[in-house]
């Protein structure tokens, strides 16, 4: 990873951290197809971990607490399992008004506010992730494509 990007999601807003994606996107000359994935699934994960990150309640996938967003821990929740995980935990999150299953510590969890989910939901609807029950399952291709998705971003950053 370029020390730009460690920079960039350390402190950057997700616009633009979205545009410099673009911009490598085209300066790569990359595929439409995946210049139609990238930034719409870094925005969908960016719209929960922006907000997390300034709220200082950043966590990886098992729940412990991080102090900064990295282009690694945004690849831990680029997983597509991981990414539904963490829009269930938000959800509950938001009705609870508390930051659940997570192993920060209780005094910051009560601190959290909620977090808008309508670009991560909506991003998920459209791959047919089930939003109203967390147990089923999406179709295998939704995984793989984005496997796909995050390789390319990797090699952006």
């Amino acid at each position: 990873m370029k020390q730009e990007s460690y920079n960039l999601f350390k402190s950057a807003d997700i616009q633009t951290i979205l545009e410099v994606l673009e911009t490598e996107l085209k300066s790569r000359n990359e595929s439409p197809f995946w210049r139609d994935k990238v930034v719409p699934f870094s925005e969908a994960i960016l719209s929960v971990l922006v907000p997390l990150r300034d709220a200082k309640m950043l966590f990886n996938p098992q729940g412990e607490a991080v102090n900064e967003l990295t282009p690694e821990l945004f690849f831990e929740w680029s997983d597509f399992v991981s990414l539904k995980t963490l829009a269930f935990s938000i959800q509950k999150s938001n009705e609870a008004g508390v930051l659940l299953r997570t192993k920060l510590d209780e005094s910051t969890s009560e601190n959290y506010k909620s977090i808008d989910l309508k670009i991560l939901g909506d991003y998920l609807a459209r791959y047919s992730v089930n939003l109203k029950d967390e147990f089923l399952d999406f179709p295998i291709s939704s995984y793989n494509l984005h496997q796909g998705v995050s390789n390319v971003i990797k090699s952006l950053l």
